[in-house]
């Protein structure tokens, strides 16, 4: 696809803007550490994941779009293989990759291992739109190398996985946002889409609640799993974002990125 990367660089930045000022406007919670300090700290994270995939670029063939073209010049995947109208292919194909970023992140939770490098975006002890941003450049690693080899399962047409990719990226940027949103339109919302709300229960510090709301985008996952927790127990302002970790440490760069090889 001509220009994507433009493309989706220009909605991540604009809604990054968007969402910043709105919850600078009417943040949901008081901050518990500096911004300035986490924000360097986070985006410093998200350049060095920029890095990640672009060395996997290097190592691997194709990375996830261009795997879709590939799949479609070969006639590989399930959607290769078969007649459907091209709309129908598009939505199944971002419904399905929903889906599946549901499951890995469910499983980051399950599985010890993984959990290791996932618990760094948990760590966070504020949560809001730079929180999106704060994955361990391993588990990006992982979750690409998974994307790739669904895509050449699915062979779906690369303008799905390019919309998909701007779907996730922009509601994960939405979803971790501190802002607040008026109760009804909230729980209109969170009945189709993961709302900031709905995902700062995945954040608490009770293991229960954090073990629960694996949404990014779509929110039926959650609710056709029962995986669903509507409210943190002590509420919004009361809660604890975090895991255990209730000092300075996780907003320093170098600590979050050896939290992993750390048993805490």
């Amino acid at each position: 696809m001509e220009n994507e990367n433009i493309i989706r660089l220009s909605v991540f930045f604009g809604l990054f803007v968007v969402f910043a000022l709105v919850e600078f406007s009417i943040p949901r919670r008081k901050r518990v550490q500096s911004r300035a300090r986490r924000w360097t700290t986070n985006w410093a994270i998200s350049i060095l994941n920029t890095g990640t995939i672009y060395l996997m670029g290097l190592l691997m063939p194709l990375l996830a779009v261009g795997a879709a073209y590939d799949a479609a010049a070969n006639g590989w995947g399930l959607f290769n293989a078969l007649n459907w109208p091209g709309w129908l292919e598009i939505i199944l194909a971002v419904l399905i990759l929903d889906f599946a970023i549901w499951f890995q992140h469910l499983i980051t939770h399950k599985i010890p291992f993984l959990w290791r490098f996932h618990r760094v975006h948990h760590s966070d002890r504020d949560l809001d739109v730079t929180s999106a941003l704060r994955f361990h450049p391993v588990e990006i690693a992982f979750s690409m190398a998974l994307k790739i080899g669904l895509v050449y399962l699915l062979g779906p047409a690369g303008l799905a996985v390019v919309l998909f990719e701007i779907i996730l990226n922009g509601t994960a940027l939405f979803n971790h946002a501190n802002m607040r949103l008026p109760k009804r339109f909230d729980a209109v919302l969170r009945s189709v889409l993961v709302t900031p709300d709905m995902h700062r229960v995945h954040h608490s510090d009770i293991r229960a609640e954090h073990d629960s709301n694996y949404g990014f985008a779509m929110s039926v996952w959650d609710r056709l799993f029962r995986t669903y927790i509507p409210q943190p127990a002590k509420g919004h302002e009361d809660m604890t974002v975090g895991l255990r970790w209730q000092d300075d440490d996780p907003a320093k760069l170098l600590w979050a990125l050896k939290l992993p090889a750390d048993k805490l």
